[in-house]
């Protein structure tokens, strides 16, 4: 259903303009016709990655999403973001800004009404008083002074006035209903904005959390591997005491150990950093942020079901977003097209007016007036149909950006898809290199004790084991990454329930501490 199907005018209403506007384009001679471009796309019947097709419910949201993976550490800080997030709290304040646009943009329907009084007391000189006499009458009386000359007077004057001012714009082409749409529109858009936000908020802490027990993980596997190249060193060490090692066999082996060392730092630079990437998504500092972390290798992996694309164009708020600019464009169109006809106001005053206190409320004070005025555009240097122009060409663009949005929305699924297919496959097949890795060096620990072993291979064989290991973290990493791009990809919990929530917010905040003052 259109976004603003609930504030077009009625068909009535839209048969009278049509006629008006044929009319008054006839009249002037303007070619106003427009050929509004097309902005559908072709859904397909279901994703490629995911068959046999078949609907499904939208994902769950943050707070619920997150409990699939049974880290209650991971809900907690999901919690924490969607609260104290900045970027969130920012998105918020543009909605207000967003309101107060479409309240300005709307306040052409309504009249104006504004309380004009005024106290005043004139002198004007005797000077500007005498040369009006004397040139009024030659006969004026005038009274001499010790010089002959004129005795100068100053007039004074008092004027008092209450008065109400009154206009109004009869919105015969629909203008000013038309940016009023527009601007409420743009309204609705910010308030998708703010869930588009949000969802990647919630998909940035996850990650996040992610990559901090990643970090660990890798850590600890580090560390390990120093012991274990440690332990092979002071076995080659003791052979050398005895004769049966050479000094390249415990320096090739030494170097091992140095190059695990040197693999620590970067790790725990990775694991610092992060925890402060995570600290600044949850709106804290970072030396007041507390994440225990843990292993990765102890959360389960949920289970997604991603539905058809016929629901994913519902379930986007990106794709609402965009829709709601596009609409918004269109009624900037409209109004752009109304700017060519001729604009009707109303006009009056109501009051009194008087230059005595004592008489200002009598009948006889009363002032009133009531004008109408009629605009008609004739020439402006082709600024109005500049205008026409600018805002078809807006229209133009955003449905181009609605249509690579649904695109985009299929891509992301399609490959969110792709990654846990994927990913689930080379999980598995680097389970059974490390595996294969660490049996082969039981077997070279085994000949490594009896002395039948050269260190070149039993050096390869340990490096084998280390960068198998070390591999098995990171694919593990990416596999839960794909499912929080699926989260993503799949509206993070929005629905066609939430759009129609954020629409009751944005005619709530329209209508709301609306009285009889400013």
């Amino acid at each position: 259903m259109s976004l603003s199907s609930r504030r077009r005018p009625r068909p009535s209403l839209l048969l009278g303009r049509a006629a008006a506007l044929a009319a008054a384009t006839a009249l002037s001679g303007c070619v106003l016709d427009w050929e509004k471009p097309d902005a559908t796309i072709e859904t397909p019947p279901a994703f490629k990655a995911d068959k046999p097709a078949r609907s499904a419910a939208p994902i769950r949201a943050a707070k619920d999403w997150s409990q699939g993976f049974r880290s209650p550490e991971l809900t907690s800080l999901v919690a924490k973001a969607l609260d104290q997030n900045l970027d969130i709290a920012a998105a918020v304040a543009r909605i207000q800004q967003a309101d107060a646009t479409a309240r300005i943009n709307s306040s052409p329907l309504w009249p104006s009404l504004t309380m004009n009084d005024i106290a005043r007391r004139t002198q004007t000189p005797a000077t500007i008083t005498s040369a009006t006499s004397t040139s009024a009458s030659t006969s004026a009386t005038t009274t001499t002074g010790a010089a002959g000359s004129s005795v100068l007077r100053t007039r004074r004057a008092n004027f008092l006035q209450l008065q109400l001012d009154a206009s109004y714009e009869i919105d015969f082409w629909g203008k000013n209903q038309d940016a009023s749409n527009a601007a409420r529109l743009l309204a609705d858009a910010t308030r998708f904005d703010r869930d588009v936000v949000e969802i990647s908020t919630i998909a940035s802490v996850v990650n996040a959390y992610f990559q901090v027990l990643t970090a660990e993980d890798r850590l600890r596997i580090a560390h390990n591997n120093i012991k274990i190249a440690e332990t092979v060193l002071k076995a080659i060490k003791a052979r050398l005491d005895v004769g049966t090692a050479t000094a390249l066999d415990f320096s090739q082996q030494d170097s091992v150990v140095a190059q695990q060392r040197a693999s620590v730092p970067p790790l725990e630079q990775t694991l610092r950093q992060t925890k402060n990437t995570l600290a600044v998504l949850l709106g804290v500092p970072p030396e007041s942020a507390v994440i225990k972390g843990g292993s990765l290798t102890r959360l389960s992996f949920p289970k997604v079901s991603p539905g058809l694309p016929s629901e994913l164009l519902l379930r986007r708020p990106d794709i609402a977003e965009a829709e709601a600019k596009l609409e918004s464009a269109e009624f900037s169109v409209l109004q752009a097209r109304a700017a060519f006809f001729p604009s009707i106001k109303i006009t009056g005053y109501y009051g009194v007016q008087s230059i005595a206190l004592r008489s200002l409320f009598r009948p006889e004070a009363i002032a009133w007036q009531i004008a109408g005025n009629l605009t008609q555009p004739i020439f402006d240097g082709y600024n109005l149909q500049g205008q026409y122009l600018l805002q078809q060409g807006k229209f133009a663009e955003l449905a181009q950006a609605y249509k690579k949005q649904i695109l985009t929305a299929f891509s992301d699924v399609e490959n969110a898809l792709i990654a846990i297919q994927e990913t689930t496959r080379q999980l598995k097949l680097q389970g059974e290199a490390v595996a294969a890795a660490r049996r082969a060096y039981e077997v070279a620990e085994a000949r490594l004790r009896e002395g039948t072993i050269d260190i070149i291979t039993l050096s390869t064989t340990e490096t084998t084991l280390f960068q198998t290991e070390d591999a098995l973290a990171v694919v593990r990493l990416a596999h839960f990454q794909a499912a929080t791009s699926l989260y993503q990809a799949l509206g993070g919990g929005w629905s066609g329930a939430t759009r129609a929530l954020e629409l009751a917010a944005e005619d709530g905040a329209y209508e709301s501490d609306k009285g009889p003052w400013p």
